[in-house]
């Protein structure tokens, strides 16, 4: 356990956030301790990618006051005492990523499944009217997600059917037991903190290293990219509206091919990018564009960052940290 995430005594948070430690729920956290709420976050430290990472990610809300960290993996640890102290459960907490979900199911069963389904037991047990906000993926609906939530889910990766599974055993738990929910299905996140393994982040390092980008396919796949700040805003708003029992879509309106995304690095960089193509990967969407009248409709919400401002804030914080390492910085 980190020294300084020792759990507080007489605390008692009105949220609990899983994956606070990870590239959105960070972000996530800071801005619930913003905005006043009191904030219980627990993370298992996955190897998924390095834990030092992880640690500068969750850096900022360990020195709030209204932030108390559980290091424990929810697969494994009695989550009641933490589901107790809570009145809502965001729950990001998740194995990510397309690739490695073809060779290490058992770990995406583990994270996405098993994990969703002891959170919702113990709310189930605890009862109360505790609520769950829980974060789901476009990946959901299969290699052509562009359009509404009606369409139907179809998932072409084994990440995409163990989200899809727990998103299931959410409306399960709410048809069966009353557990009030809201799920928000996210559309290609990026931005400061992003993922080392996510396009975006290795396409601006291979720039600003002077190395070779593989682009996989044509580069012609388009995705309505989500500034992570926008993700964040819709992810509060469903917190503070209450639970739905429903399913939205959150994604920016703004589309960008694979090459297109390239091309706006090297501008913003004033760096020329060196690209191999590669054979598409199995299971990779062709298009993703959100369709989120409903969110609109529901929460009043809309994306509000422009894919250049928010792929120049990405390369900045890229910059900064390739700097800090370089200095010899953790």
């Amino acid at each position: 356990m980190l020294e300084s995430a020792r759990p507080k005594e007489n605390v008692t948070a009105s949220l609990l956030l899983t994956g606070p430690a990870g590239f959105i729920a960070s972000h996530l956290a800071e801005r619930l301790l913003a905005d006043g709420h009191t904030v219980l976050g627990v993370d298992c430290f996955t190897d998924y990618y390095p834990r030092p990472v992880k640690e500068r990610n969750l850096a900022g809300a360990l020195a709030h006051p209204a932030f108390t960290f559980v290091e424990g993996d929810l697969r494994t640890m009695d989550v009641r005492p933490l589901v107790e102290q809570a009145e809502c459960i965001v729950h990001l907490a998740a194995m990510g990523g397309l690739l490695q979900s073809w060779t290490a199911f058992e770990a995406y069963q583990g994270c996405n499944i098993l994990a969703t389904q002891r959170l919702l037991e113990a709310m189930r047990q605890v009862g109360g009217g505790r609520r769950i906000v829980h974060i789901s993926t476009s990946s959901v609906y299969g290699r052509e997600s562009s359009g509404g939530e009606a369409r139907v889910p179809a998932p072409d990766s084994p990440y995409g059917v163990t989200k899809l599974a727990a998103e299931h055993l959410v409306q399960a738990y709410h048809r069966n037991f009353d557990v009030p929910m809201t799920i928000l299905r996210y559309f290609s996140i990026y931005g400061p903190r992003q993922r080392p393994d996510m396009g975006y982040h290795i396409f601006i390092d291979r720039v600003l290293r002077g190395e070779g980008i593989t682009v996989f396919g044509d580069g012609r796949q388009t995705r309505g990219n989500t500034f992570v700040g926008d993700c964040v805003d819709a992810t509060v708003k469903a917190v503070e509206h209450g639970p739905t029992g429903d399913v939205f879509n959150i994604g920016g309106g703004e589309t960008i091919s694979a090459i297109g995304a390239i091309e706006l690095i090297e501008a913003l960089t004033g760096r020329r990018a060196s690209i191999v193509h590669a054979p598409a990967r199995p299971g990779e969407q062709s298009h993703a564009l959100a369709d989120t009248s409903k969110a609109r409709a529901t929460f009043g919400w809309v994306p509000r960052v422009g894919i250049r401002d928010g792929m120049a804030a990405q390369v900045a914080w890229q910059i900064a940290e390739l700097e800090r390492t370089a200095s010899g910085g953790a």
